[in-house]
C-alpha cells in the first residue's frame, strides 16, 4: 500500500501522504516554506474553524450553498474541535504573506471530512470557501484568534494577579521599608503602598486592553479579495458576525469599512503596543521582587521568595528568584514580539497586508505567555513570599534621608548637613540631629517615625 496519494489542483498534480486529510495546495506550502518549523498557533487555527462554521451556517440561511452540504461541513469542524486538530495544520508560520496557505489548508482539511460526512464530494474552494477570500477571512481570524485568547486567558489571569496583589497588600500593610529612587535609600513607605502601585499598574493595563475588544470585535468579514465584497452575498458579513457570536459567546460585528481592515492591521498594531505596557508593567513588578528579595546575606534582603527549585549547580544552598526571572523574559519576549508586529502592520500594499501570519502567531504567543507568567508570578511569587521585618527595621534606622521631615523645620541645608555627618559617621539620623537642632528627642521620634512620614504631608 502506498504511503502517498495524488492530488490536484488548478497548478496539477502533486502527490499528497495517503493518510492526510489536506490536498494539495496544503502541500504545496508545506513544501514550499520549511522555514522555521512553527505552526501557526492552535488559537489561531481554532478561530479559523469556528469561522468556517459560522461562514457556511450564514452561507446556508442565505442560501449560497445546499443544505446538506453545509450541515456537513459543520459536522467537519465540529469533528476537528473535539478530536484535536492540530496535527492536519502543518503549514509554518513563515508563508504566503496573506494567509492563504493556512486557508486552503483549513478548506481542504474540513472539505475531506465533510465528504466523508455527506457520501459525496464536498469541494475546498466552492462549498468551504464560499463566500470568502484568504483576503477577509485570515484579517477576521486574527481579530477573532486575539479577542477570544484576551477573554478566555490574559484579562482573566490579570484579574488574578489583581486580587492576589491586593490581598498581600492588606497582609503585608504593617511594615515599613526604606523607599529607594534611582535604586538610593529615600522615604520610606509602607510594603502595602508598593503593592498597590504594582495593582493600579496592572489594573491599567487591564483596561487598555479592555479599550481595544471593540475594535477587535469588529470583522473584515465579506470584503472578500480586495474589500468590495465580490462573490459574497450583500448580507453575509451580518450574518457571519450573528453566526459566529452565538458560537463563541462574544458579540462580533461587521467592520465598518472593510477596505481598512483588509489593507491594514491596525487594530493589531494598536492590541500589540497594549500588551508591551502590560509586558512592561510586569517587568517592572518582577525586577523589584528580584531587588527586594536580593540576598539573601549581601543584598536587600527585605522579603523572601518562595523556594521553588536549587539555584546552582555548583553552590550548594543557593535558590534564585526564578518566576520573577521567567517573567522578565516574557516581557522581552512581548516588547519584541511588538516590534516585529510594528513593522508588519506596515506591510499593508495597497488593499492587503502582506505580513498577516507573522502578526496572528506573535499576538497570540504575547497573550499567551503573558497568560501563564500573570498566573505564576501571583501563585509563586507574590501570594507567597515572606516580609524580613528585622531587616526592614535595620535599613530604617540608618537612613539618613529621614531628615528630609526636618525641612520644614531647620531648612534644606540644615538638614543636608546632619544626613551627611549621619552618613560619615554611620549613626542614627536621631542621634545626629539631637546634637545639631534645638529639638528634643521627643519632637525627633515623632518628626522621624517612620509609618507617621508614609502618610505624606507636613
Amino acid at each position: 500500500m502506498s504511503d502517498t496519494r495524488i492530488e490536484r489542483d488548478s497548478m496539477g498534480e502533486l502527490q499528497v501522504p495517503a493518510q492526510a486529510l489536506y490536498g494539495a495546495q496544503t502541500q504545496r506550502a508545506v513544501d514550499n516554506f520549511p522555514i522555521s518549523g512553527q505552526r501557526m498557533p492552535a488559537q489561531f487555527i481554532r478561530a479559523l474553524l469556528l469561522a468556517k462554521s459560522a461562514a457556511v451556517k450564514a452561507n446556508i440561511e442565505l442560501e449560497q450553498i445546499s443544505a446538506g452540504q453545509g450541515q456537513a461541513i459543520v459536522k467537519a469542524v465540529e469533528q476537528l474541535l473535539a478530536e484535536g486538530f492540530i496535527q492536519h495544520f502543518p503549514v509554518d508560520v513563515f508563508q504566503t504573506g496573506s494567509g492563504t496557505s493556512s486557508n486552503m489548508n483549513a478548506n481542504e482539511v474540513i472539505a475531506t471530512l465533510a465528504s466523508r460526512v455527506l457520501g459525496e464530494p464536498v469541494n475546498a474552494n466552492d462549498h468551504v470557501n464560499c463566500g470568502q477570500s484568504s483576503n477577509d477571512i485570515i484579517p477576521t481570524t486574527i481579530h477573532v484568534s486575539a479577542a477570544l485568547a484576551l477573554h478566555e486567558q490574559l484579562l482573566p489571569a490579570l484579574r488574578h494577579l489583581v486580587q492576589v496583589i491586593e490581598s498581600k497588600s492588606a497582609q503585608v500593610h504593617q511594615y515599613v521599608k526604606t523607599g529607594r529612587t534611582h535604586l538610593m535609600d529615600a522615604m520610606p513607605v509602607r510594603m502595602s503602598q508598593v503593592l498597590d502601585g504594582w495593582a493600579a499598574q496592572i489594573n491599567g493595563a487591564k483596561s487598555h486592553l479592555e479599550a481595544t475588544l471593540p475594535s477587535l470585535q469588529a470583522l473584515a468579514q465579506g470584503g472578500t479579495a480586495v474589500g468590495t465584497g465580490i462573490n459574497a452575498h450583500p448580507q453575509f458579513a451580518a450574518g457571519f458576525a450573528r453566526q459566529l457570536s452565538a458560537l463563541t459567546q462574544v458579540e462580533f460585528t461587521p467592520g465598518q469599512n472593510l477596505f481598512a481592515l483588509i489593507g491594514s492591521q491596525d487594530t493589531a498594531v494598536a492590541l500589540s503596543g497594549q500588551l508591551k505596557t502590560t509586558a512592561v508593567a510586569l517587568m517592572k513588578i518582577a525586577n523589584d521582587l528580584r531587588w527586594m528579595n536580593s540576598g539573601p546575606l549581601a543584598g536587600l534582603g527585605e522579603i523572601e521568595l518562595q523556594g521553588l527549585q536549587p539555584g546552582s549547580s555548583i553552590m550548594p544552598g543557593k535558590v534564585n528568584p526564578v518566576i520573577p526571572e521567567a517573567t522578565a523574559m516574557v516581557a522581552a519576549q512581548v516588547i519584541g514580539n511588538d516590534a516585529t508586529i510594528a513593522i508588519a502592520g506596515q506591510s499593508g500594499n495597497f488593499e492587503l497586508n502582506v505580513m498577516l501570519p507573522v502578526i496572528a502567531r506573535n499576538l497570540l504567543e504575547s497573550i499567551e505567555l503573558m497568560a501563564n507568567a500573570s498566573r505564576l508570578l501571583a501563585d509563586k511569587a507574590i501570594a507567597s513570599f515572606k516580609v524580613n521585618e528585622g531587616k526592614l527595621k535595620e535599613a530604617l534606622a540608618r537612613n539618613p534621608i529621614l531628615v528630609t521631615a526636618l525641612n520644614p523645620i531647620i531648612g534644606y541645608l540644615k538638614a543636608a548637613e546632619i544626613a551627611k555627618t549621619a552618613y560619615q559617621q554611620g549613626r542614627p539620623i536621631i542621634d545626629v540631629a539631637l546634637e545639631h537642632t534645638d529639638l528634643s528627642r521627643d519632637q525627633l521620634e515623632a518628626l522621624l517615625n517612620p509609618e507617621k512620614l508614609t502618610a505624606g504631608g507636613i
